[in-house]
């Protein structure tokens, strides 16, 4: 807890009421981040632990949206589950006791790609390894059930991670859902953005894995060329332009565009869903041969058609709290105060046992910040045993779905040339028959003219030879269907595994959370306790002449005197 923090934030929250504001008991926003479709983003703070994380509230105008409440819900729990790198950590999810919404995500400092992409075209490997990230994340995402449904420019931020420049984050999964539920929705409501929207989405039917690969190819298309391949000012053109327009060739916008990776866009934006990649899987298959394609030299070249590069600057970090300790420090303040301005003489009653409240306070303070920072770390070694056992989880059905999706496009092969022998065969046959047909004639009329007969035997030999080759390729369709088949039930069960885990790790840290903020409201009742005694006690000393060097260490972060509110019509600040 931090008392001076505290009083500071009530006097910058400005426009925004809710900077300041104690969320869910532990939480105090310190400042807005930004705003998205659904929430307010802010960067907060825990009230008894030097914690800083990203905050998002609903919307107000949404609170009464039930359908938006639901699938803001789903969006933490379908975040945690996939736990991927690339995604962005989901710490906390819960309603307050006032029926706000909150999410407690990871506290990032980066650049969203779109902030990149108004600098123009983006370098060719750089677009690729972006690409190649956002395909990773999202095919974990969609091998556990899991889809996007808003994948966009400003979800994406560029992070730095281990010294590794553009490491990727997907953001605001706010649309995501473990499956439809149609009670979450107005039929045909059509969310997302339209400029990243796919053909079905805008026909108002259900995202699909498919979807998001569709708005991977609007975000490739942008990196490649600087502009997106559909641009209007009104939604339904747009709407209409996703349903039935084809984009323009990246290289008829920039004819140094790589061949092989405007073939990959193209596929992406495909209308029909079957037409563009399988899965995520196959995509990232090709990305990484574009990958091996590319010279290594090329990756941080700048662009020389491209604008210089101007990112908006990262929000300023945090600032450090003291935590309790500074009660300690005022109390010790306090006592120098009083021993200065009652020296020689005993201080009155009222006055000693504020001064002893005052240190009674910041020791029960100290005490309750040892025992959530205990309960604090034993939640964390829970999340981090949690987040490694659905890593393990994720990897393994990660596995089984790269295998499933090889299997699925080889079944697919065998299918086409099933599709071809059935072709040929039926072809065969005709002739066949009116082979057949020729040498019965010739039989009848006794005619034994070799070659006739010769051209039927040919015809059936070609007939049976064609029917074991179609029998061959259906079998091994149908054998690469059986391997498909037994990869998903293991998929299945890995996913029901993953899920029932999921929900105990949630019971056992709700449990522990709702520990946390029973002392956390425990604290805020002695914040608010040791902000009045302080008061007093100013109230008393403050025009002490004795006292009047000691108040400059009882400022605020800011400049602004502790307490100057209270000081009367005819004080200065600073005086």
């Amino acid at each position: 807890m931090n008392v001076r923090a505290e009083r500071s934030s009530r006097r910058k929250r400005g426009n925004d009421p809710l900077i300041g504001k104690v969320v869910a008991g532990r939480y105090r926003l310190e400042a807005r981040l930004g705003e998205g479709g659904m929430g307010l983003v802010y960067r907060a703070r825990h009230v008894l632990i030097d914690r800083v994380v990203a905050l998002k509230l609903i919307r107000p105008d949404l609170r009464a949206e039930t359908h938006l409440r639901a699938w803001m819900l789903r969006e933490a729990k379908a975040a945690n589950r996939v736990d991927h790198a690339h995604i962005i950590d989901i710490h906390d999810i819960g309603e307050t006791e006032d029926g706000e919404l909150y999410l407690v995500m990871e506290y990032l400092v980066g650049t969203p790609l779109s902030a990149e992409l108004s600098n123009g075209p983006m370098n060719m490997v750089r677009s690729v390894d972006i690409l190649e990230q956002m395909c990773a994340a999202l095919g974990r995402a969609h091998d556990l059930g899991v889809v996007h449904r808003d994948l966009k420019s400003d979800n994406i931020l560029l992070t730095e991670r281990g010294g590794r420049k553009d490491f990727v984050k997907i953001l605001d999964f706010g649309l995501a859902a473990l499956k439809r539920d149609a009670r979450l929705a107005p039929k045909g409501a059509v969310f997302g953005t339209p400029e990243y929207m796919s053909p079905e989405q805008a026909r108002g039917e259900d995202a699909t894995p498919s979807s998001d690969l569709y708005a991977l190819g609007v975000l490739f298309y942008e990196m490649l060329t600087g502009q997106l391949p559909f641009r209007s000012n009104d939604r339904d053109t747009l709407l209409k332009m996703q349903q039935q327009q084809s984009p323009p060739p990246p290289r008829s916008i920039r004819n140094d565009v790589n061949p092989q990776a405007e073939e990959i866009a193209l596929r992406l934006l495909q209308k029909v869903q079957k037409e563009r990649y399988r899965d995520a899987h196959h995509l990232k298959e090709d990305l990484r041969k574009l990958q091996r394609s590319l010279p290594s030299s090329q990756a941080w070249e700048v662009n020389a058609d491209a604008k210089p590069a101007a990112p908006a600057p990262p929000p300023p970090p945090p600032p450090e709290s003291a935590g309790v300790t500074e009660w300690a420090n005022r109390a010790a303040i306090f006592t120098r105060m009083v021993s200065r301005a009652y020296s020689g003489k005993e201080a009155p009653n009222d006055i000693l046992s504020a001064l002893s409240q005052t240190w009674d306070l910041a020791a029960r303070a100290s005490r309750l910040e040892g025992e959530v920072a205990s309960l604090t770390r034993k939640l964390d070694a829970l999340e981090r045993r949690g987040r490694a056992l659905r890593a393990e989880i994720g990897r393994k059905v990660e596995d089984l779905a790269q295998e499933e999706s090889r299997v699925l496009r080889e079944a697919a092969a065998h299918g086409e040339d099933v599709e071809r022998a059935e072709r040929e065969l039926a072809q065969l046959e005709r002739q066949a028959k009116s082979s057949r047909a020729e040498a019965e004639t010739a039989t009848q009329q006794r005619q034994f003219d070799p070659k006739v007969f010769e051209r039927a035997g040919a015809a059936m030999a070609g007939v049976k030879a064609k029917t074991e080759e179609l029998q061959r390729y259906d079998q091994r369709r149908q054998n690469c269907e059986k391997t498909a088949r037994s990869l998903r039930r293991q998929i299945e069960q890995l996913r029901g595994q993953l899920s029932r885990y999921a929900e105990a790790l949630e019971e056992d840290l709700a449990r522990g959370r709702n520990q946390v903020a029973e002392r956390t409201r425990e604290g805020l009742r002695f914040e608010k306790a040791f902000r009045d005694v302080s008061d007093k006690l100013l109230e008393n000393l403050r025009d002490k002449p004795e006292c009047r060097d000691l108040l400059p260490e009882l400022l605020d972060d800011d400049g602004e005197r502790y307490n100057s509110s209270r000081r009367g019509p005819d004080s200065r600040k600073g005086s």
